[in-house]
C-alpha cells in the first residue's frame, strides 16, 4: 500500500466531499471521531508451563482509527503498529502502516464506498467482509462497493475488490452481487400487516490465476444462493441455502467436488420466555481469494458454530470452530423468566437457560484415485441419510437470582464432548483420545454501595484425558465506577503429570475515565485455544507484565 499516493487522494476527497456537503446541507457541521488502543506485554521465559523466550522481551499491538463526516461524505483511515506482534497473534502482521482507508458519499437512493469497506450477503454463507480486533482478524475488502436502493423495500448491493491479508493483498479478486426485497415495504397495502416477509439471493465470484503444474485449476470459483426470512410477532424464521461450484485448494485437499451449505433457524419469544432452534449442514464450504491459504486466512465466506458463546473460562477450555469440509450441526435454546412473586420465582424472580449443541462429520466414503471416470477428483462422496463421528457436543444449563438488592447469584453447569483429533489436531487419525468434560460454574456479586461492589467467582472442570481437572477462582473488587482489581487463579491440580500440576496465577488492575481504559495485569496464562464467532487462534502460554490502554472521541 503506497503512503505517498494515499495522503494526496485522501486530502482531495476530504475536500471535495466538504465543498459537496456544504452545497446540498448548509446546516451540518463537520464531525472527527476515532479511538485507538494499545496492548504491550513484557515477557518472562518460564519453561515449567511452556513460555518461550521472547527476543525483543516487550510486544505489542496498536491501532487508531480517524474518521471524519461532514454532510454526505465521509472517509477515514486506520493505522496499525505491531512491535512486533504479541506471542498468540499470526507473525505475518508484523510491522506497520495504513491498511484501511476509504472515502465515502451517501445520499438519498445511493451509497458508494473507495478504498476499504466491510460487508455481508445474508447470514454470511456466501460472503462477509470484518473484523474481529480480539482476535487481529480481519479481511477488510480494497476496491468499490456500490449500495442502491431503487424503490422503497429493494436494495443492491454491488462490490469488487480484494480482501487484505496482513500488510498485503490475497491474490485472488473478488466479485460479488446481492439483492434483497423486503415485501412488506414495497407495497403500502402490506406495511400494517403482522407477517413481515424479506427474501434474498447473492452471487459472489472470485478469480485467481491458474499456477500449478499438475492440476488444471478453475480460475473463477462462482458461489450462489437466496435466502427467507419470515417475522410475525414474536416468531422469527430464517433460511439460506448457499452452492459453490468445485473450488480445489489446500483446504480441501484439492477436491473438485462442488460445495454446499443449509443455514436455518426459527426462535419464538414472549413475555418471560424465548426459544430458538437451528440447524446447519456443510459441505466443502472453505470459500477463499487464495487457495493455498490456511487456518482464516482469506476467508471469503462466514461459517460460525453453532455452540453456545461462553464466557466463562472453563466452559470456554474446549472451544468448538465449524470444520468447512463437511458438517452437520444442530442447537436449541430455552429461556424462562420466573416472575417476581412465583413459587420458584420468589420476591426477586429467576433467570433459567438450557441450552444443548451438537455437531458431526457428514456421513463419506472415500473414492479411489484410480477410478475409470473423474469421480476420483471430487476426494469423497456423501451420504445425504447419515451421520459420520461427533465432534462436539455440549449440554448447559444457567441459573440467574438476584437474593436481595445487594447479592446476586448465577450457577451454570455443563456436559461436554470435545474430539481432539478433529478440531485441535486437525487429523482424525491423530490417536488423542476424546474429552469428556464436566463443569460448573459459581458467581456471586454482592454490591455493598451504590457504584461498588466486588465478584467472586470458582469454577471446576472435571476430565479424565488431555491435561485431566482443573479449578479456578476470581476475586473482583470495584470501589468504585473509575476503578477495578481482581486477582484469578487456574490450577491443574490432577494432570497426569504431577509435575505439570501448575498455579496459573494472575492479577490486574484498571482505571476508567470517560471513554479512556488503562488495565495492567501480571501473572502466568496457561496455553490454549481462544475463540471469538467460530474463528479461533491459538494462545501460547506467556509469564510477564501486559499493559492495555484505550480511548476514543
Amino acid at each position: 500500500m503506497k503512503k505517498t499516493f494515499l495522503y494526496p487522494v485522501l486530502g482531495s476527497l476530504l475536500y471535495a466531499g466538504a465543498a459537496f456537503a456544504q452545497q446540498t446541507e448548509p446546516v451540518a457541521l463537520p464531525q472527527i471521531h476515532g479511538n485507538f488502543q494499545v496492548d504491550a506485554q513484557y515477557y518472562n521465559p518460564d519453561s515449567l508451563i511452556g513460555a518461550p523466550k521472547v527476543n525483543e522481551k516487550v510486544l505489542s499491538n496498536g491501532f487508531g482509527n480517524l474518521n471524519y463526516r461532514y454532510g454526505n461524505f465521509s472517509a477515514g483511515m486506520r493505522y496499525e503498529s505491531y512491535q512486533n506482534v504479541m506471542q498468540g497473534y499470526d507473525s505475518r502482521y508484523k510491522g506497520q502502516g495504513i491498511p484501511y482507508r476509504y472515502a465515502r458519499f451517501k445520499q438519498k437512493e445511493i451509497d458508494i464506498t473507495l478504498g476499504n469497506f466491510y460487508e455481508q450477503f445474508g447470514s454470511g454463507l456466501i460472503f462477509r467482509s470484518y473484523e474481529a480486533r480480539g482476535l487481529l482478524y480481519d479481511n477488510a475488502m480494497d476496491g468499490i462497493r456500490a449500495i442502491y436502493n431503487p424503490f422503497k423495500g429493494i436494495t443492491f448491493k454491488g462490490l469488487i475488490g480484494k480482501q487484505r491479508t496482513f500488510f498485503s493483498y490475497s491474490p485472488g479478486i473478488v466479485r460479488g452481487f446481492d439483492g434483497e426485497i423486503n415485501i412488506n415495504e414495497m407495497f403500502d397495502s402490506l406495511a400494517t400487516k403482522k407477517t413481515k416477509v424479506i427474501i434474498g439471493g447473492s452471487f459472489v465470484s472470485k478469480y485467481q490465476a491458474d499456477q500449478d503444474p499438475t492440476l488444471v485449476l478453475p480460475e473463477n470459483v462462482g458461489c450462489y444462493g437466496g435466502r427467507i426470512n419470515v417475522i410475525r410477532g414474536g416468531f422469527n424464521f430464517f433460511t439460506e441455502y448457499a452452492y459453490k461450484i468445485n473450488d480445489p485448494s489446500l483446504n480441501n485437499n484439492n477436491s473438485f467436488k462442488d460445495g454446499q451449505g443449509l443455514f436455518a433457524s426459527a426462535s419464538y419469544a414472549t413475555d418471560g420466555l424465548s426459544l430458538l432452534f437451528a440447524g446447519k449442514y456443510i459441505d466443502n464450504m472453505s470459500y477463499r481469494s487464495d487457495r493455498g491459504a490456511a487456518l482464516s486466512v482469506a476467508m471469503i465466506n462466514f461459517l460460525p458454530a453453532l455452540s453456545k458463546p461462553h464466557t466463562y473460562m472453563m466452559m470456554a477450555f474446549y472451544p468448538y470452530a465449524t470444520q468447512p469440509n463437511g458438517e452437520l450441526s444442530y442447537s436449541g435454546e430455552l429461556q424462562y423468566k420466573f416472575k417476581k412473586g412465583s413459587l420458584i420465582g420468589g420476591a426477586t424472580g429467576m433467570e433459567v437457560s438450557l441450552n444443548y449443541s451438537a455437531s458431526y462429520a457428514t456421513d463419506t466414503t472415500r473414492l479411489s484415485k484410480t477410478g475409470a471416470d473423474s469421480s476420483h477428483l471430487y476426494g469423497y462422496k456423501i451420504n445425504p441419510y447419515g451421520l459420520g463421528p461427533k465432534y462436539f457436543e455440549d449440554l448447559n444449563i444457567e441459573i440467574g437470582k438476584k437474593l436481595n438488592k445487594k447479592l446476586k447469584l448465577t450457577l451454570m453447569g455443563a456436559m461436554q464432548f470435545y474430539n481432539d483429533n478433529v478440531i485441535r489436531h486437525s487429523n482424525p487419525n491423530g490417536g488423542y483420545p476424546n474429552i469428556y468434560s464436566t463443569i460448573g460454574v459459581i458467581d456471586v456479586t454482592y454490591k455493598y454501595k451504590h457504584g461498588s461492589n466486588i465478584r467472586f467467582e470458582a469454577q471446576t472442570l472435571q476430565a479424565h484425558q488431555d491435561k485431566g481437572s482443573w479449578v479456578s477462582g476470581v476475586i473482583e473488587w470495584t470501589p468504585s465506577s473509575n476503578f477495578f482489581a481482581s486477582i484469578q487463579d487456574q490450577y491443574n491440580y490432577a494432570n497426569p503429570e504431577p509435575d505439570l500440576r501448575f498455579h496459573y496465577y494472575y492479577g490486574t488492575v484498571g482505571f476508567v475515565h470517560d471513554e479512556t481504559r488503562i488495565t495492567l495485569s501480571y501473572g502466568k496464562l496457561r496455553a490454549g485455544i481462544f475463540c471469538v464467532g467460530g474463528v479461533c487462534r491459538n494462545v501460547p502460554a506467556s509469564n510477564g507484565l501486559s499493559l492495555t490502554i484505550s480511548s476514543s472521541f
